[in-house]
């Protein structure tokens, strides 16, 4: 392959030969991508990416010798700027390792195929993982100053309690690990969340934000209702609906290559709702919440976006920000001031 500046240098990271070979075979279908070197253990991870100096890292976490995250520590305190994404089988006593590894910096998990699943859908996701990665950035510089949402009381036939909604892909995980646990234990009307995630990792995310929030914060099952001081989390592999105030699971085809996907669960609350949502968009590749955002402008509601600077990967975001439906434009630790300012303008029966 020829070397260029849009080339994605990649070490693939696996104790598996026959799993670095599904991997490598995934990844020769972009172009951009050169995989530098592979690596059959954690030590040898370390190594290669000192001497390949690569853009992205694949990482198993089941490898002999130096731990998943044992790897990403040492990169970090060498300074390393590589970017982690986990291709690992998530068995239940691996997920909790996973997120471990999230909350330490890595960028996304992809769940390696199961027998009887397809190549072609485990090969989307390593490659857009792996270019969600390199396209990533976090910028030291100053931040742009939050574009604050202008108070407003609009009407709605719903009542006068706002509902939270938040939308999150790449780098999700750990931008809800530094917002949710900031905001209040009111949250108007209660709030769902909606994160794109292997199966079997949303409610252990839940619990995670449960045990630091002030808010109680649990995955979400078909007859539930919004409920003040609550945030249900949309579980892997199923669309979150919403009906009149009640959720509702939904096992139809992805959309867009998602399940969940954030557009439907925000129209949803758009349409029933109106202008009592806030909407907040936080890092995450693609342009899922783009659609939801518009409906919720539309009914008169208020939608904030993660500013550029801190984003894992400025994708979501950047579609709202880019398509003037922002209200408000903020870094972390600016979020939760925004979301509270929001959750308590007025909106008037």
């Amino acid at each position: 392959m020829q070397q260029g500046a849009s080339t994605i240098r990649v070490v693939v990271a696996d104790d598996s030969a026959v799993m670095r070979r599904v991997i490598i075979e995934a990844l020769r279908g972009d172009e951009r991508v050169e995989v530098v070197a592979e690596a059959a253990d954690g030590d040898e991870a370390i190594a290669r990416c000192g001497e390949t100096s690569p853009d992205v890292l694949t990482l198993d976490l089941s490898m002999p010798n130096t731990t998943g995250l044992d790897v990403l520590d040492h990169l970090r305190r060498a300074g390393s700027s590589v970017r982690v994404v986990v291709v690992s089988s998530f068995s239940p006593s691996l997920v909790e390792r996973a997120l471990d590894v999230l909350d330490a910096g890595a960028t996304d998990l992809v769940a390696k195929p199961k027998i009887g699943d397809g190549f072609s859908r485990f090969a989307e996701q390593v490659r857009s993982a792996v270019a969600a990665a390199a396209k990533g950035h976090r910028s030291d510089g100053p931040a742009q100053p939050a574009r604050i949402p202008v108070p407003r009381t609009m009407r709605s036939s719903a009542g006068d309690s706002r509902i939270l909604v938040i939308a999150s892909s790449t780098g999700g995980p750990r931008a809800l690990g530094d917002v949710v646990p900031a905001l209040g234990s009111s949250i108007g009307a209660g709030g769902v969340v909606v994160q794109h995630m292997p199966e079997g990792f949303t409610a252990p995310l839940a619990r995670r934000l449960d045990a630091s929030a002030q808010l109680s914060v649990r995955e979400a099952r078909t007859g539930d209702t919004l409920e003040p001081g609550s945030l249900l989390v949309a579980p892997a592999g199923h669309h979150l609906r919403y009906d009149h105030g009640t959720l509702r699971l939904d096992d139809s085809d992805p959309v867009g290559g998602l399940r969940p996907r954030a557009d439907l669960t925000i129209s949803d609350l758009a349409r029933d709702a109106g202008a009592r949502v806030v909407l907040l968009v936080l890092t995450g590749m693609g342009s899922d919440a783009l659609d939801g955002a518009r409906r919720v402008c539309e009914a008169g509601g208020i939608v904030i976006a993660q500013d550029e600077s801190d984003c894992v990967v400025y994708g979501m975001p950047r579609n709202v920000i880019e398509h003037d439906l922002a209200d408000a434009v903020g870094t972390l630790p600016e979020i939760p001031v925004l979301v509270e300012r929001a959750l308590a303008t007025p909106v008037s029966s």
